[in-house]
């Protein structure tokens, strides 16, 4: 693997002594966690196909992005027949389509949505962002204002999610590119994730219209992207801000087990490939480090791995025993993970099982908490509380 260096000031990144010494990383918790209880689920519309991600409008109609490239209305309960139109060329294959979906702070009054999503054919592809503003129904004047610098090849780990800080700066996750085989100028692809020159397994901050705040980390190193805000993931499809400390969380897939939890602060580096709990698919350990000093250590690690999909904080009063708890879902075992929290430790865990492959978690402007099922035939699912 070729050595890459990110620089990182002193101002970005502390390392306490206990962090410098530590010779392992948080034990990886197993997949035997108790239910919670107290919970059933309703079907609130349903014929969707693979839904990713959902955004709720000030009106409470929701929007749904499709990983086969479609954008879909709720509208009073019900689906709008016809997907919304003026949305960019979208690629999907694979992994890759229409992703995440998120609102522009002031909404109500430039009306601007932004999506990310794979762009491109099979043998050159990237993530890309866009915006447009929604008129009720269709986007208008849509624009790819950001796309990885480099294209890849194959349908694997384009991330992406998107999370507004409160400086209406956004952060976006890009994935590390696939498995090997996959390559990238002649070294696995995933090694990417390490080096400052590319995009790849990095989350990153951009302003609204897609540019590169000049507060990032690396705006000043050269040959770093100014984009990067971390680096060292291999495909965060989670990403949250926990409305009370500010924080920002993300869960990210793991290869064979080694799925992380993370708190996401700028200029870290989160190891990936070159400290990991994951194995290869056919065996082999992948590294044989799970924590080294100056790479930051996962909160929780889940092995075997259940696939970790949507993150949201809740804070509605449905469910009051729940309020400021973390909801994972979880692709592989077809649950959300409920993640009690006290600072930056998880405290207690439980899962919710639906059935289905979750693909996002959010909490609705009526308090309760919504799942997209990631199916052929999926839906959108709400949790009802029970006595």
């Amino acid at each position: 693997m070729k050595g890459y260096m990110l620089l990182i000031s002193s101002g970005l990144l502390c390392l306490s002594s206990v962090a410098c010494t530590a010779q392992t990383g948080p034990a990886p918790i197993s997949a035997d966690v108790p239910e919670a209880q107290g919970w059933c689920t309703e079907v609130v519309v349903a014929g969707l196909r693979h839904p990713w991600s959902i955004a709720w409008l000030p009106d409470g109609s929701a929007l749904i992005t499709e990983r086969a490239g479609r954008l879909r209305l709720v509208r009073n309960g019900k689906l709008e027949p016809e997907p919304v139109a003026g949305l960019p060329p979208i690629l999907a294959s694979g992994q890759g389509g229409l992703l995440d979906i998120a609102l522009h702070p002031d909404f109500a009054e430039n009306r601007l949505i932004y999506l990310t999503f794979a762009t491109g054919d099979p043998q050159a592809n990237r993530t890309a962002l866009a915006r447009g503003r929604f008129d009720g129904h269709a986007l208008r004047d849509t624009q790819v204002i950001f796309q990885n610098a480099d294209a890849k090849s194959g349908g694997q780990h384009f991330g992406s999610r998107i999370v507004w800080l409160p400086d209406k700066s956004l952060l976006m996750s890009i994935g590390d590119g696939g498995n090997p085989p996959l390559s990238f100028n002649g070294e696995n692809i995933r090694n990417q994730a390490q080096n400052p020159g590319t995009h790849f397994g990095k989350v990153l901050r951009l302003k609204d219209d897609g540019t590169p705040p000049p507060d990032n980390p690396f705006v000043n190193q050269k040959g770093a992207k100014p984009e990067i805000w971390t680096f060292g993931h291999r495909n965060i499809q989670g990403l949250a801000r926990d409305p009370v400390s500010g924080r920002i969380w993300a869960n990210e897939h793991g290869s064979r087990g080694g799925d992380e939890l993370n708190v996401i602060e700028g200029g870290h580096n989160y190891g990936w490939p070159e400290v990991t709990y994951s194995i290869e698919y056919w065996g082999p350990k992948i590294s044989n480090e799970t924590t080294r000093p100056g790479m930051t250590d996962p909160i929780r690690v889940w092995t075997p791995s259940k696939a970790p999909s949507g993150l949201t904080f809740y804070t509605g009063d449905v469910y009051p025993q729940w309020q400021g708890d973390l909801f994972s879902g979880a692709l592989k075992f077809q649950q959300i993970r409920r993640l009690e929290l006290d600072g930056t430790q998880v405290v207690n865990e439980e899962k919710l099982t639906i059935g289905q492959r979750v693909r996002d978690v959010r909490q609705g402007p009526d308090g309760y908490l919504y799942v997209l099922t990631d199916e052929d035939d999926g839906a959108l699912l709400r949790i009802l509380p029970v006595k």
